[in-house]
């Protein structure tokens, strides 16, 4: 079913190696803890639970889809988690495409449809974006794993 899209991508809450490393340092603390506090009381085995727990959610959290993005028929398709509202972009409204940065900073939380400043933001991990200006100036940034593979994509796709 995915071979007869342009482009799909499907970005992960979970694959962020920062916050990957973020919640494995919170476990290993709840280990270290438990290790050295065990002979002394019975509350201490509640940080061995809350290791498992944080262990057991980054499990879950790596198979999480945030959103998919597809782009067929000269339209970006943005799906997001459960209740998210579809975002559609016409191609044939967009003047400018380009790869970007998305951001500065070194720790980003992950963002879906983010109005702000002039900008709509959809972003799970990475340091990559590719950004889209409209006719009206608005620009959508898309953040992904494969910048220069959806570039091109979508600069045929304007083409054609």
């Amino acid at each position: 079913m995915d071979g007869r899209y342009t482009y799909i991508e499907k970005q992960y809450i979970g694959r962020d190696y920062i916050r990957i490393c973020i919640r494995l340092v919170m476990a290993a603390f709840c280990f270290a803890v438990y290790v050295y506090e065990r002979d002394r009381d019975n509350t201490v085995d509640l940080f061995l639970v809350v290791g498992f727990g944080i262990i057991g959610v980054s499990i879950i959290l790596l198979f999480m889809v945030q959103y998919k993005t597809v782009i067929e028929n000269k339209k970006v398709f943005i799906d997001g988690l459960w209740t998210a509202k579809k975002v559609v972009i016409d191609l044939n409204n967009i003047t400018d495409i380009r790869k970007e940065t998305y951001s500065r900073y070194f720790f980003n939380n992950p963002v879906y449809n983010l109005h702000k400043n002039g900008t709509v933001r959809f972003f799970s991990s990475g340091r990559d974006a590719v950004v889209l200006t409209d006719r009206d100036g608005l620009q959508y940034y898309i953040g992904t794993q494969r910048p220069n593979e959806m570039y091109l994509v979508l600069q045929n796709e304007m083409k054609a």
